[in-house]
């Protein structure tokens, strides 16, 4: 038997097999997502326990929490999107979906973890809710982050191509 970086029959069967057992979670974490009301979170957390799934995976994950209006569904799952460049999902729409519709904490994150947020949009739910903690948090935040750059991000490598917009025209 040889191990899984080798290029033998054991190795494909190893790989075909994993295959398989993501197409399997895959079917299971899309009928969830399909027929489960507020189930994103259950089935971002199956997918990630499976090590991957199929864009059919993803695209149901995502009907789902537009369906529930699901921001923390959303937030986690545009995460994702931001460290996944060819996730087929709409990371723009689930962004939006938190900075209009979700609590401070998770705007106090978008802002923080996300690669460039919307910070103006941010700014100005978090001041709009009069909410001092979550304004005085936000404050600190972009007083040694005054762009608003995510925790994640070096400008210097080149990330700054990775940038979310708001809406196609930003």
């Amino acid at each position: 038997m040889t191990d899984n970086l080798s290029n033998t029959p054991n190795s494909a069967e190893t790989l075909e097999q994993k295959r398989q057992r993501l197409q399997d979670r895959s079917v299971e974490i899309i009928e969830i997502a399909d027929n489960e009301p507020d189930s994103a979170l259950r089935c971002i957390h199956l997918l990630s326990v499976a090590g991957g799934a199929t864009a059919g995976t993803y695209k149901a994950i995502e009907r789902r929490i537009v369906a529930d209006q699901d921001t923390y569904g959303a937030y986690h799952l545009a995460l994702m999107a931001q460290n996944t460049s060819d996730l087929p999902i709409d990371a723009r729409q689930l962004i939006t979906m938190v900075v209009e519709k979700g609590d401070n904490e998770q705007l106090l994150s978008l802002l923080k973890n996300l690669p460039i947020p919307p910070v103006e949009a941010i700014k100005s739910r978090i001041v709009a809710s009069n909410d001092g903690d979550a304004i005085g948090k936000m404050n600190a935040y972009l007083q040694v982050n005054p762009d608003g750059y995510g925790s994640q991000v070096n400008i210097a490598s080149g990330q700054k191509d990775r940038i979310v917009p708001l809406s196609p025209n930003e």
